[in-house]
C-alpha cells in the first residue's frame, strides 16, 4: 500500500512537471498547441471566461475556455446535429460564432449536406449550404433548435459565415452568397425578426469580392472565383461603420476591411486600399478583453511549423481613428 502511495505521488509529481507552471488549473492547453480555423472568441463578463468556437466536423459544435487567452480548456461539446437535422447527423460545422441577445445566447454556425443544388456557369456543382442560429442559456450550451429546423439564409443560395449585426436596435443577419454560385462572391445582409427567427424579409448586397482592393481585373473574369469570407463588423471610437473580411490574394489568405460611407449597414461601401493582414492569416473577428485591450481574433498560417495548419492568433488592435489599425508594439497572444 505505501509503495502504491508513493507511486501516485511520484505519477502527479511527474506530471506536474509537463504542465506549464503558470497555466490555470483546468486550462492546460496553451494556445500554440491548438489547431483551429475561423477562431471566435466571446468574453462572457458573467464568469470572466473567453470561450472560442470554430470550424469543426462530424456532427459538433465544439468550444475551447480560457480566463486569459494563453491557457485553454479541453474541448467540450455546446451543440450536437441530430438525426433529423437538414444537414444530418454528422453534419461539419464551420465558423461558430455567439452573441448575447436579449439576455440569451445565439450560436451562428454554417453547415452543408453535402448534396449539389445546382451547377455554376463553369458546369460545377455548388453545395446545399446555410448558417443557422441557435439558442441557449449558456455559452456553454446545450444550444438547441429553435427554428423547425431551417436555416437563416436564402434557400437555393450556398451561403456561409452568417453574422449578427444591429442597427438602432434591429437585428440583421451577414452573410457570404458564395462564388461557388455565382462566381463573384458577395456580403449580404437580411432584417432578422426580433426574435432572430427565419428572416421574412429580401436580402440585399453589401459588396462583391470583386471589390477587393487588390483584384485588377474590370470587369471582373465571369469564370473566375472571387471569394468573400469571414464577415464582422465593428464601429471605430468616431462611429464609423466597418466590416471585417477574407479573401485570397496571389494564393495567400489575407485580410482587410471595408467602411460605410453612410455609417449605416446597406452602405455604399468603399474597400481600405490596405489590407490588415496578408501573410496568410484571415477571418477575423474583435473583442474586448476584460482589462479592457481590443483584440482582433482570427487564424494564420506559421510557415515555419513543420506541418502548417490553421492555428488561433489574438492581435492587439487599435480603433481609436477612423480606420482600425493593428498595433505595431502591441499584445499578441499565439
Amino acid at each position: 500500500m505505501r509503495f502504491i502511495f508513493l507511486s501516485l505521488n511520484l505519477l502527479l509529481f511527474i506530471t506536474s512537471l509537463l504542465i506549464p507552471q503558470d497555466a490555470p488549473e483546468d486550462y492546460k492547453i496553451a494556445v500554440s498547441e491548438i489547431y483551429l480555423s475561423d477562431p471566435f472568441i466571446f468574453a462572457d463578463e458573467t464568469d470572466s471566461t473567453y470561450y472560442m468556437y470554430g470550424s469543426g466536423g462530424n456532427g459538433t459544435v465544439m468550444c475551447y475556455a480560457s480566463k486569459d487567452l494563453k491557457y485553454w480548456s479541453d474541448r467540450f461539446i455546446v451543440y450536437r446535429f441530430r438525426e433529423s437535422h437538414w444537414a444530418g447527423p454528422k453534419a461539419p460545422s464551420w465558423a461558430a460564432e455567439v452573441h448575447k441577445y436579449k439576455g440569451r445566447y445565439y450560436l451562428f454556425t454554417t453547415s452543408d449536406d453535402g448534396k449539389p443544388m445546382g451547377k455554376n456557369i463553369r458546369g460545377e456543382d455548388y453545395p446545399r449550404r446555410a448558417t443557422q442560429i441557435y439558442v441557449a442559456d449558456s455559452p456553454r450550451g446545450p444550444f438547441r433548435d429553435f427554428t423547425d429546423n431551417k436555416p437563416h439564409t436564402p434557400e437555393g443560395w450556398p451561403c456561409l459565415d452568417g453574422t449578427l449585426w444591429i442597427e438602432h436596435g434591429k437585428p440583421y443577419l451577414v452573410f457570404c452568397h458564395e462564388w461557388t454560385q455565382i462566381m463573384d462572391g458577395t456580403i449580404d445582409a437580411v432584417k432578422l425578426p426580433k426574435n432572430l427567427g427565419v428572416p421574412v424579409k429580401k436580402s440585399f448586397v453589401l459588396f462583391k469580392a470583386s471589390e477587393a482592393p487588390y483584384v485588377k481585373e474590370s470587369p471582373p473574369d465571369p469564370k473566375k472565383e472571387y471569394v468573400t469570407d469571414g464577415c464582422f463588423l465593428f464601429r471605430t471610437k468616431t462611429g464609423r461603420l466597418g466590416m471585417l473580411w477574407s479573401s485570397w490574394k496571389e494564393g495567400k489568405y489575407v485580410l482587410m476591411a471595408a467602411y460605410s460611407e453612410s455609417g449605416r449597414l446597406r452602405g455604399p461601401w468603399k474597400q481600405d486600399r490596405e489590407l490588415l493582414f496578408e501573410e496568410n492569416g484571415g477571418h477575423g473577428m474583435l473583442f474586448t478583453t476584460f482589462d479592457g485591450k481590443l483584440m482582433l481574433s482570427m487564424h494564420y498560417v506559421d510557415p515555419g511549423d513543420a506541418r502548417p495548419r490553421r492555428k488561433p492568433i489574438f492581435i492587439e488592435a487599435d480603433d481609436s481613428g477612423d480606420r482600425l489599425v493593428l498595433k505595431k508594439e502591441g499584445l499578441i497572444i499565439k
